[in-house]
């Protein structure tokens, strides 16, 4: 066979029991999850801001950026609703290069399964500890994200992904928000589609089981650009984009229509200094027009502890990316009270 199994994993049941959520962490995210859907259901005027760096690599530096993050929204929690973005598992469009804190807990060691799991959990868990944020993660893959259920606040199903029946079936059973990235291609009605199974229950096999789910009226679209034919990035966070989704919303009649503008990817073609500026061109759009105000709920940003990227290495510079380059923390600290103060 082509394929050979390493080591049996751990149930989410067993790995949960290993390490246990907290009552006080149960506390926090209980409130946290209401605080967050009162924004996609349009019962609270909060505004989503989704941030951190592109992928978690390191458990210190992630909990000391949210642990910075936890003292900013003390000053900004009556008008955003602060999400750090910590990403343990990372989609490679060649299959290529270092795939999250899932695969590599060490990234400049080799892949190691069981401890990845035992790791993304363990900081998760941490970082609720310390901060009193719980975060947003990617579900890359469907059937990991029951290991980490109990402590998220945010999914995100990532542009490579968004076509993927498992991952939409999934979705509907999910009971905290969903964003649904546009696919590479930036088509909005494949997006659209995603949104609409993920809002209505189905009938699916899911880590050998049969199972129904409810259907999840949380699901939303992110825009993230696209790329067309030629490798040619298109962004779609301009107010003509913004115009177009709300009516396409309208036709679809969708529950909770909501959408978040991420800042970087093909939107910034990936020069993440950019983000500042499209943040700020999305804010003035949902100022000019009140249908855009109730649609736009969010923003993501990527950012770290120090700015730009770096290759892996042992000796590495502390907080800084080893993916896709980010703000530094003093940019993110300055554009987020800029947030602030324009919704």
């Amino acid at each position: 066979m082509g394929m050979k199994i390493n080591r049996w994993l751990p149930l989410p049941a067993e790995l949960k029991e290993r390490l246990p959520m907290s009552a006080a962490a149960a506390a926090i995210k209980a409130e946290r999850d209401e605080k967050i859907k009162s924004v996609f259901t349009g019962k609270s005027s909060g505004f989503i801001v989704i941030v951190g760096p592109c992928s978690a690599d390191n458990e210190d530096a992630v909990c000391e950026y949210v642990a910075r993050l936890a003292r900013v929204n003390e000053r900004v929690k009556d008008k955003l609703c602060l999400i750090p973005r910590i990403y343990t598992n990372k989609p490679r469009t060649t299959g290529e290069g270092y795939k999250g804190m899932l695969h590599q807990p060490r990234p400049d060691a080799a892949p190691n399964l069981f401890d990845g799991i035992l790791a993304i959990r363990r900081m998760h868990l941490r970082a609720i500890a310390e901060s009193g944020l719980t975060a947003a993660d990617e579900m890359l893959y469907p059937e990991n994200r029951s290991y980490l259920d109990d402590l998220l606040s945010y999914e995100a199903i990532g542009a490579r992904s968004v076509e993927n029946q498992q991952h939409r079936l999934t979705a509907s059973g999910m009971e905290i928000p969903v964003g649904m990235k546009n696919p590479t291609s930036g088509d909005f009605s494949v997006m659209l589609n995603s949104v609409k199974a993920a809002q209505r229950s189905h009938n699916f096999i899911y880590r050998q089981a049969d199972v129904t789910t409810d259907g999840n009226p949380l699901a939303h679209v992110i825009l993230r650009g696209g790329v067309d034919k030629y490798g040619t990035n298109i962004p779609n966070y301009h107010y003509e984009d913004l115009v177009r989704l709300n009516g396409l919303y309208e036709s679809a009649k969708l529950e909770n229509p909501a959408a978040i503008i991420d800042a970087n990817h093909s939107n910034s073609g990936k020069l993440f200094r950019e983000q500042v500026r499209i943040v700020s061109e999305v804010l003035h759009s949902r100022k000019c027009d009140p249908a855009l105000k109730t649609l736009v709920k969010g923003v993501m940003i990527e950012s770290y502890l120090k700015e730009g990227s770096q290759p892996i290495g042992a000796h590495g510079v502390f907080g800084m990316s080893i993916t896709d380059p980010c703000l530094g923390w003093e940019d993110t600290e300055r554009l987020i009270y800029k947030i602030a103060e324009e919704c």
